[in-house]
């Protein structure tokens, strides 16, 4: 190789570099790029699940606070549906209560057919209680207003309870120290009120029999009260 040939080799060794350089570098920067485009797949795939469960999780506490919610308003019908035939019963029992008042509503002058009724019912209740009571000796108590008629009814009603029980006829003493409370009155509609009727008691008061018209309207209430909800409202609320 002359002097003239050497600066040829030498430039084709400089293209033959500078070629392979070119080539490895578009190699790299390929490399490069597919890595690139992989890991920005990669970062937009996570990105994209992270938002897909962040709009999942959301959507699942919307569909929890409807849930809720329905159950909160409809569990506050349901009140108000309790309280709308609670209301109806109330009423019911507040005009049986004012019927009662003409059960034992009498005059004191005179005996009206209306006083003999009441008389006979006030008897009836009497003999219920000996009946209960089943004591020789007990302590009766009635309104100051009905204590005329239970004194008329006391022997025949000491009298009839024996011929049922097949006892000798139970001593009744009447208390004339306390009464049952009066009726209602219009002026104090709050106070304890008594509708007539009687309670009757051991006289060591450990038995008590209360035969009151409002207990046992109230036994009637409770007893019946699922056959009243059934007739008017169509079910029988426990």
């Amino acid at each position: 190789m002359n002097d003239a040939d050497v600066p040829r080799q030498i430039q084709q060794m400089v293209r033959f570099i500078r070629q392979e350089a070119e080539e490895k570098a578009n190699e790299i920067s390929v490399s490069a790029e597919e890595e690139f485009n992989i890991e920005k797949l990669q970062l937009v795939e996570a990105e994209k699940k992270k938002i897909r469960q962040e709009y999942e999780r959301k959507e699942r506490q919307v569909e929890i606070r409807k849930k809720i919610e329905y159950s909160m308003q409809l569990n506050a019908s349901r009140i108000k549906v309790l309280q709308a035939q609670d209301d109806v019963i109330s009423s019911m029992k507040e005009a049986a209560s004012k019927e009662l008042l003409s059960v034992s509503h009498h005059h004191h002058l005179t005996l009206s057919h209306h006083d003999h009724v009441y008389r006979n019912l006030l008897k009836d209740l009497i003999i219920q209680c000996l009946l209960r009571l089943k004591e020789p000796s007990v302590l009766l108590r009635c309104r100051k207003d009905d204590l005329h008629l239970v004194e008329h009814v006391l022997d025949s009603a000491a009298q009839e309870y024996a011929g049922k029980a097949n006892v000798e006829p139970p001593e009744i003493i009447v208390d004339n120290q306390v009464y049952l409370p009066p009726g209602p009155s219009h002026h104090n509609a709050h106070d304890i009120y008594c509708s007539g009727g009687v309670v009757l008691a051991s006289l060591d008061g450990k038995i008590v029999c209360e035969n009151t018209l409002d207990a046992r309207l109230d036994v009637v209430f409770r007893k019946k009260l699922p056959e009243i909800r059934k007739q008017l409202f169509g079910q029988v609320v426990a």
